[in-house]
């Protein structure tokens, strides 16, 4: 027989097992539907957790992006804190000293820098007349805010330098804030009372200047009211601690990341009277530092939520097993004439096998069909900007395929080993 012979039996014997598979779940519909729960189960985490991830990754990136790719931070610890036990010996990084702005003012001046901008941010209770917001994230940053991080405007301006430097008492509102403050109101000229949610700071009175559209993001912590004021206005009208603040450093185009990153650390350690032999006591952190960490945190939760789902995969391979020596059981004789009329071991073994196949695959397409729905309703309702990436979609169905050929090996192995005569005689 030519192998084209060979590979038209093949299909037909394939089209022959998925119509016997589909009677067979018909037959025996609570073990089928228990077999495709579980793999769909499965299989649906797999594509909810892979589209998600593959959503905060990019707005991670994008978020990353726009600050300018040879950005770098400042911090007065590092963002990991590694082999720390709480005490003084493995936690030195407790006793670096605060970031202050003599130096912010010194890294300016470096040849190799193009902008220095100071941040930190503070929680704080915002009040208009009788509307009041009990949590705000309000951010203190530079007058060179519009240069590191450009704002997207829809109405007024952000602050001088001249305002900064005074601790004027305005703010930038994000649209949220806006709408829940004010309604359809006209929000510059209004007067809010900012509250510190911590320390004894009373409240002070901020004047609307300016309106921008939040670039919502999953690190930005999404769609929530927002205001934006100068470090100096934080410190001083709210009485936010500034032992947190860090440094955003925009080195020049002419000049690389790496000469802007040893120019830095060069002028911090001499401010500070560091000596050669001695450690930093600061940290600078590049893009890709952060990037590296934000990888690290995800891929474990990204680990355990694919192990979660092999659970569901695990019980429909079980299920697999059970259903499939279960047809077995029922065929015995049907086999028995198959074998008689001279079907083959392999023959037996190929069409049990597809029957397996068919079952994980009806699962596996029911478990991505809802995971691309839910996919869709987190894009539409989160700031994460879900959606099935290809490789998600072909390991779904890798997963169902190699899950049926694994667990149904077994009972097809059983089938076609039967001996003929013996299975002519089962009752």
């Amino acid at each position: 027989m030519s192998s084209k012979m060979r590979f038209v039996d093949k299909v037909k014997m394939s089209f022959e097992g998925v119509t016997i598979a589909i009677d067979a779940m018909r037959a025996n519909k609570v073990r089928a539907g228990l077999t495709i729960l579980g793999v769909a189960v499965g299989v649906f985490v797999v594509v909810v957790i892979s589209a998600a991830v593959h959503g905060i990754n990019e707005s991670v990136a994008k978020q990353f992006e726009s600050a300018g790719p040879t950005t770098f931070f400042v911090f007065r610890w590092p963002i990991v804190f590694e082999n720390c036990d709480g005490s003084d010996d493995t936690c030195r990084w407790r006793a670096n000293p605060r970031i202050s702005f003599a130096e912010m003012d010194a890294l300016k001046r470096l040849s190799s820098v193009a902008e220095v901008m100071p941040q930190q941010g503070w929680n704080v209770q915002a009040k208009y007349r009788d509307k009041a917001l009990s949590s705000v994230q309000l951010l203190g940053v530079g007058s060179n805010w519009p240069a590191i991080n450009p704002p997207d405007m829809t109405d007024g301006r952000a602050f001088t330098e001249q305002e900064s430097r005074s601790a004027a008492p305005v703010v930038i509102i994000n649209t949220n804030a806006k709408q829940q403050l004010f309604g359809d109101e006209d929000a510059l000229g209004r007067e809010v009372t900012l509250n510190a949610l911590s320390g004894n700071k009373v409240g002070s009175v901020f004047t609307v200047i300016g309106v921008y559209q939040d670039n919502v993001s999953f690190l930005s912590g999404g769609d929530h009211p927002k205001m934006v004021t100068s470090i100096y206005a934080l410190e001083r009208k709210v009485g936010a601690q500034t032992q947190y603040m860090s440094l955003v450093v925009k080195p020049r185009e002419t000049a690389l990341q790496g000469e802007a990153i040893d120019e830095v650390t060069a002028s911090l350690r001499a401010q500070r009277g560091l000596r050669p032999s001695r450690e930093s006591n600061f940290a600078i952190i590049t893009q890709d530092k952060l990037f590296d960490v934000y990888n690290k945190v995800f891929g474990i939760f990204f680990l355990v939520m694919i192990s979660l789902s092999s659970v569901g995969l695990l019980v429909g391979g079980v299920g697999v097993v059970a259903i499939m020596m279960i047809s077995v059981t029922e065929r015995t004789r049907e086999i028995g004439v198959r074998k008689a009329l001279g079907a083959t071991r392999g023959v037996i073994l190929w069409q049990f096998l597809v029957e397996a196949v068919t079952l994980t695959a009806t699962g596996a397409m029911i478990g991505l069909m809802l995971g691309w729905i839910v996919a869709l309703i987190v894009n539409k309702a989160t700031p994460i900007q879900a959606s099935v990436p290809p490789l998600a979609v072909l390991a779904a169905l890798g997963s169902s395929a190699i899950t049926g050929i694994v667990f149904g090996m077994l009972p097809a192995l059983k089938a076609s080993r039967l001996d003929p005569v013996a299975a002519l005689r089962y009752e």
